[in-house]
């Protein structure tokens, strides 16, 4: 008997446990297998079974493995590391790009991976719209600075001109004006 397909809206996880799952390596964002597979409801060695039985369908654009450096970097992020034997990984982990994410419901060909997949579309989507927002009032604020500047050197010029003004010595005038003639 198979189980009822899941329906999109069932699936409840909070963008936040999302978005904390998303890294940046290699200058792009990323998501680990582990990450992935527990999203999933699967276990880490089937995802990535799922994966080498596709390859083809993931370019080194879409999934690419972690090198020891990276991992060991990664792996100082995290604040709790299980400590005991056996509870390291045996291989390096994989990550997937967002195009890699999104393939993998494909290869995973299960109901919750299609609704963990939207749900991961969409925080890629606001990530995008942050990061374009961000690059918008950024550009906004160079343009004012760039005013600013501007009009910061005039106000100079002004105030060079008010203290030599105000500087320079004042040499006693001739009277102007009629004068009375005293006879």
């Amino acid at each position: 008997m198979t189980s009822p397909p899941v329906m999109h809206n069932e699936i409840i996880i909070p963008e936040a446990v999302i978005s904390d799952k998303i890294y940046v390596i290699r200058g792009q964002k990323v998501m680990l297998d582990k990450d992935l597979a527990e999203l999933y409801h699967v276990e880490t060695k089937v995802l990535n079974q799922a994966v080498k039985r596709n390859l083809n369908r993931f370019p080194e654009d879409f999934m690419f493995q972690l090198n020891q450096e990276e991992y060991n970097s990664l792996r100082s992020q995290f604040v709790t590391l299980e400590n005991g034997k056996g509870n390291h990984r045996k291989y390096l982990p994989y990550v997937f790009t967002e195009h890699g994410v999104l393939m993998l419901s494909s290869v995973l060909r299960s109901d919750r991976a299609v609704a963990v997949n939207i749900h991961i579309m969409r925080v890629y989507k606001k990530l995008k719209e942050m990061v374009l927002t961000h690059k918008d009032n950024l550009l906004e604020l160079e343009e004012i600075k760039k005013k600013m500047i501007a009009q910061d050197e005039k106000i100079e010029v002004v105030f060079d001109y008010l203290t030599k003004f105000v500087t320079q010595e004042q040499e006693p005038r001739e009277q102007i004006g009629f004068r009375k003639s005293s006879k």
